[in-house]
Formats: structure tokens, C-alpha cells, sequence
């Protein structure tokens, strides 16, 4: 069942294209019945899943003198993000209401970019999984180069350009671990039961662990993901830090740890206090936590503040990863649902409710404009989704974050104590955004924006939009065993070596 979703996305992004031009309506409603159904399929398959182990979707041969199969199947972790991505693609088309420029072109991009991202968490072949992250990161240059803004082309290009260095990176380590076990298979399972050299683990585990991070924002890396984001459409920039960045996070897991376990030992020296590359990642994923917070608290363009956030707390992601406990990973896994949606609620407020209206995200021009009482529903809903941000218990951050901070605890009490930095300034930057863009007491300036005293209503598809990411967030917050059931035990199959 799960499998329909890249069938319905990739069939609903080919007939969009073939739809007649000038009729964005039509391109619209479309791509909100695709969406939605590959929603409903999602949801269908998560809850057919619960209670299950792997199951194979598909399996038939593909490349057979290579061993290369077109094999989907799910776990618990691939059915959660399959949900993950259902969510953010009804969301985007909700967020994407007012795009007027060809707007079937637009959706063509944007459901092929979901069908990508469908079909990388549902492979269970290494160059099946390989092709559909490839085919997720076209689709993302366009949308930002065609329909973005602030240096749109810079920001497509350095955003393409980090991830085909990171996919060069992945494909080297694949193609070395496919010959090193043989050359018979390609599968997951079959190469996680390959039992690779220590040696070779010990360097093929970095460069392909490194390889997915930089999609998911490991600092120093991470450059592309602020620049991107601004840059991009909302929905884009909803996607890129709902579901795309997600992609980044789950080849780590999936992949690098699944595959090479022994790459994570310790080198039998220490420097610094560091001995493993599992330490290494640590400390650059509590760096990433630390520094992204940092800068958006100095930030002054509202998008940018969003932007760093997210590379904050994709570091919790990480850290959960390199914790290599149940809780930690759990946390990890829960942490990508988390962001998701957080990430996408607040890029859709920001990008599209407030700068859609005022035409600027300066925090010093938002600050005069008292949007408290001018747009009271997106004072409200950035309320709601900072508290959210923040991990405020009530919502999902609360529970995934405090699972990656014990986690890391048993690891390494000192990357939780450097981690509580970050919250620490979370709180910082968020609250000064809000205060800033909704309830500052300045006087308003006689010199901005005098073309027009009342800002545009609030629209249907983002009542709709905010409520969708909202509550996903305070449901999984009020009942985190809705998602947990489902990702332990498929996490610890994983740490046990039998979840590859």
C-alpha cells in the first residue's frame, strides 16, 4: 500500500505538467487531491504497520547481473516518515495557494520532489535508495531558482552543489562496500550481513555517515541549508527543513550506521578527549546545536532566525544518532517527525502569512507594525509553534528532545550539558522573534508601509495549513506512544543489526 505514494506523486507531478496553462486553479486543486491521497495511503500504512516488523512492499529484479532489485519495503522508522512527508506535502500545497507563476510547472516540481522523498524511505535496495535521493534534489533547484527570492540562483546552486558533493561522497562508499561484500547484492539486509573488515568500516563509515549529514545540516556543512531556505518559495522552504533535510538524517541511520556499526569503535587512541568518530560526530552535532542557536539569535531577517534553528535542532538529530542507545535513536527518529512539522509551521508563517502581506522580513521594520492586532491569527499560530520549537512539554519537541538528552546522558554527560546551551538559547532567540515581529510596544514609522493600513485576510488554505502541522505536533506531544510503539522496535532491530 505504502508503495502508491511514489506512484501517486510522480504520476500526479507528469500530469500536472500536461495540464492546460492559465488555469492555476485547476493546477492547484490537483495538487492538493494528489497530496491529500498520498496522505490518506501514508496514514493507511502507518496504522496497517503497527504492531509489525519490515515488510516487503516490492520486490522484483531490476539490474539481476548486478543484484540490483526494485525493492520497497517498511519499518517503523520508514512508515513514520512516509507520515512525515504526507503531512508537509498537503501542507505545502495549502502554503502554495497564491503562486500564480506557471503554477503547473511549479507543482509538477514540487510532487516530484515528494515522490522522491517517499522513495527513499521506502528503499530497501542501496542503489534504488540511491537513485530516488538523486531525483529529490533536482526538483529542489528548480523550485528555488524559478520561484525563490533573496539570491534565489546563488542559493539553488550552492544548495545543488553541497548535495551532489555529498552524494559523491555516499556513492563512493556504496559502490566500495558493494565490491567489498562481493558484488552480488545491493540490498540493505544482504550487505548489512556482509560482515565488513573493521578496517574497512573504519574509513567507509565516515565518508558516507559525512556524506548524508551534510543534507541534514552537520555543522560545518550546514551553510546551504540557511542560504536555501530563504531563498526558497514557502513550500519549499517548508520542505527543505520538513522533509528534505530529514533524508540527510535517515542515510545516516539507514545507511552509514546500519551498514558499518564497527566505524563508530573506538580508534584505540584518544585525542582531546576524542577517540571515535562517534565522538568526532557528537561534538560537531553539539556544536551545530550551539552555533545554529547562537546565530539566529543574532539574526535580524525573521526567515534567517528560522532558517539557523533548524540546524540547531537538526544537531539533536544527530546526537541521538551517535548516542547508539534505544532511547537516544528513538529520540532521534522522533526528533525528524518533530522538526518536520515544527519547521514547516513556522517557514509557512513566516514565509508565507507575514511576508506575503508586509513584503519584509526585517525584525526592525515587523517590531513598528504591531501584527498582534493587525494579524492576530499568525501572532497566535507563532505562539503555538515557537512554544513548540522551544520543546514545551504538551508538544512533540518536549518528548523527542528530552529522549535524545538522556540518551546522549548515558553516552556522555558533557554533550548533554553542552547541549542545554542550546535549548538554553532556543528560548533566547525564539521569544526575542516573537516579542519583535508581533508584540513590540515601538511606535509605528509614518515612513513604512503607507501604500495601505489593512493587511489581507487570513485564507482558507492557511487556516487549513496551520491547524494540519499544529495539531500533529500537540497530538504527538499529548500521546508520543502513537509514533514511539511504532519506532522502537524497529530502532532496536536496527542497533541489534537486523533492521538494516
Amino acid at each position: 500500500m505504502l508503495a502508491w505514494t511514489i506512484y501517486l506523486s510522480f504520476a500526479g507531478a507528469l500530469i500536472e505538467t500536461l495540464l492546460p496553462k492559465g488555469k492555476p486553479a485547476l493546477a492547484r486543486w490537483f495538487a492538493l487531491a494528489v497530496a491529500v491521497a498520498a496522505l490518506v495511503v501514508a496514514a493507511s500504512g502507518f496504522v496497517a504497520g503497527m504492531g509489525q516488523g519490515r515488510t516487503v512492499l516490492v520486490d522484483l529484479p531490476w539490474v539481476p547481473s548486478m543484484g540490483i532489485h526494485y525493492l520497497l519495503a517498511a519499518d517503523g522508522i520508514s512508515r513514520v516518515l512516509v507520515l512525515l512527508t504526507g503531512l508537509a506535502a498537503v501542507a505545502g500545497v495549502l502554503f502554495s495557494w497564491n503562486i500564480e507563476l506557471r503554477t503547473n510547472q511549479f507543482f509538477a516540481f514540487f510532487l516530484a520532489l515528494i515522490g522522491g522523498v517517499f522513495g527513499v524511505f521506502l528503499s530497501f535496495d542501496l542503489f534504488l535508495l540511491f537513485v530516488f535521493y538523486e531525483i529529490a534534489i533536482v526538483p529542489k533547484y528548480f523550485l528555488i531558482a524559478i520561484w525563490g527570492s533573496t539570491r534565489r540562483e546563488y542559493a539553488a546552486m550552492k544548495l545543488a552543489l553541497y548535495s551532489f558533493a555529498g552524494s559523491a561522497m555516499v556513492l563512493i562508499g556504496l559502490l566500495a562496500a558493494y565490491a567489498t561484500a562481493g558484488g552480488h547484492s545491493t540490498g540493505l539486509v544482504a550487505l548489512g550481513a556482509a560482515g565488513f573488515p573493521v578496517s574497512f568500516q573504519m574509513w567507509c563509515f565516515p565518508l558516507v555517515f559525512t556524506g548524508f549529514a551534510i543534507l541534514a545540516g552537520m555543522w560545518p556543512f550546514h551553510t546551504w541549508a540557511p542560504t536555501g531556505h530563504v531563498a526558497a518559495p514557502t513550500a519549499a522552504s517548508m520542505l527543505l527543513a520538513g522533509v528534505v533535510m530529514k533524508l540527510g538524517a535517515y542515510g545516516c541511520l539507514r545507511v552509514g550506521m546500519a551498514l558499518f556499526p564497527h566505524g563508530l569503535d573506538p580508534w584505540g587512541f584518544s585525542l582531546l578527549g576524542i577517540g571515535s568518530w562517534r565522538d568526532v560526530f557528537a561534538v560537531l552535532a553539539v556544536i551545530g546545536i550551539v552555533y545554529g542557536a547562537l546565530v539566529a539569535l543574532a539574526q535580524t531577517d525573521f526567515k534567517f532566525v528560522i532558517g539557523y534553528s533548524s540546524v540547531s535542532h537538526m544537531g539533536f538529530v544527530l546526537l541521538g544518532l551517535v548516542t547508539l542507545n534505544q532511547i537516544g535513536v528513538t529520540g532521534a527518529v522522533l526528533q525528524m517527525f518533530s522538526h518536520g512539522v515544527i519547521a514547516g509551521l513556522l517557514f509557512a508563517i513566516v514565509g508565507r502569512i507575514v511576508y506575503e502581506r508586509t513584503h519584509t522580513r526585517q525584525l526592525a521594520e515587523l517590531e513598528t507594525m504591531h501584527l498582534s492586532k493587525r494579524l492576530p491569527f499568525a501572532a497566535w499560530a507563532f505562539v503555538i509553534a515557537g512554544m513548540a520549537s522551544m520543546g514545551l512539554p504538551g508538544f512533540s519537541g518536549f518528548v523527542a528532545e528530552l529522549q535524545v538528552l538522556v540518551g546522549s546522558w548515558v553516552a556522555n554527560p558533557w554533550w548533554t550539558a553542552a547541549a542545554g546551551i542550546g535549548i538554553v538559547v532556543g528560548v533566547a532567540y525564539t521569544w526575542r522573534a516573537l516579542q519583535k515581529a508581533f508584540f513590540s510596544d515601538v511606535a509605528p514609522s509614518p515612513h513604512l508601509h503607507e501604500h495601505g493600513h489593512e493587511l489581507a485576510p487570513i485564507t482558507w488554505p492557511e487556516y487549513a495549513g496551520v491547524a494540519l502541522l499544529g495539531l500533529s505536533s500537540l497530538a504527538v506531544g499529548i500521546y508520543p506512544r502513537i509514533l514511539l510503539d511504532t519506532i522502537e522496535p524497529a530502532v532496536k532491530s536496527l542497533l541489534a543489526g537486523g533492521g538494516q
